[in-house]
């Protein structure tokens, strides 16, 4: 079955009963709300019954009326415009608390992350960093913070460690030219997917370099051109892309990195501290 909730409403259109085709009609015109409607909610703006929404979810083969809720979801979310995001967003919040709203919707997300991770997947890229010769990573516009915390870090670990962040395709291929089977590039893509992004990883893996992706699904344009796969569940509230799970990835990444080079860390971090007193780069607590 198609991934695509519009193309088998199309395939399927001559089937559908009247009630079925004024669902079919909403879906269509105005898939960026009903995504994220319940079944009763939909029901009543089409002006058909909750039970006859669910019918239609199962006869178009989903497993239910979530199964295809959460289609839809992921069609809109690489599909949305800035200003129709904004829309979406006004019309879930409604009267709730946008403070409650949006942590228990970042929770649901790090459950959701919890479980869709593979940590044989997850393993093989720590096994692949620490086997690398250089390691790059990659991460533009609203992901390019999630690059520099974790090269901020793996600075710390490696001496070759390049971050590209920040920049166009153009000049993304200038910085990854020389990147070949020796190196490990963890990239980073999530809705709306950065296509610089995946014509970067594309680049890398063909030179034979290990691909790491983090992003939200193995089917994403990123996870198609990755070696290992961290998926990390992301949502959209308003123009806010929720980094909040990717960033817990990057934290696992980094403390299971840190625990296979505990002897060298703590000797760069020793040096460090001497470092960090003398020339007073911390400030430092006055002892009363």
């Amino acid at each position: 079955m198609s991934n695509d909730i519009l193309t088998i409403l199309q395939e399927k259109e001559s089937t559908f009963s009247k009630g079925q085709k004024r669902i079919a009609r909403y879906i269509t015109e105005s898939y960026d709300k009903a995504a994220f409607m319940t079944a009763a909610i939909l029901g009543r703006t089409v002006g058909v019954s909750e039970s006859t929404v669910v019918r239609f979810a199962v006869d178009l083969g989903f497993d239910g009326y979530p199964t295809m809720q959460k289609a839809m979801q992921e069609m809109v979310l690489n599909r949305l415009t800035s200003v129709q995001r904004i829309e979406v967003a006004n019309n879930r919040l409604g009267d709730q608390d946008v403070v409650s709203m949006v942590l228990h919707s970042d929770m649901e997300k790090l459950r959701q992350t919890g479980e869709a991770l593979d940590r044989k997947e997850f393993q093989a890229a720590v096994n692949a960093i620490l086997k690398a010769k250089r390691v790059y990573i990659l991460g533009v516009r609203s992901v390019a913070p999630l690059a520099n915390f974790l090269g901020y870090y793996l600075n710390y670990m490696f001496n070759n460690v390049h971050v590209v962040s920040g920049v166009g395709a153009g000049e993304m291929f200038e910085k990854i030219v020389g990147v070949n089977q020796e190196d490990v590039v963890i990239a980073f893509s999530f809705p709306r997917y950065s296509s610089s992004t995946t014509k970067g990883a594309k680049y890398c893996r063909s030179t034979g370099a290990t691909v790491i992706g983090i992003t939200d699904s193995a089917l994403s344009p990123l996870g198609v051109n990755s070696d290992h796969v961290l998926i990390c569940k992301s949502d959209m509230v308003s123009l806010v892309d929720s980094l909040v799970a990717p960033l817990s990835v990057v934290n696992a990444l980094i403390v299971a990195i840190a625990a296979k080079r505990e002897k060298e860390l703590s000797r760069t971090f020793a040096t460090l501290e001497r470092i960090w007193d003398e020339y007073d780069v911390y400030e430092k607590r006055s002892e009363k």
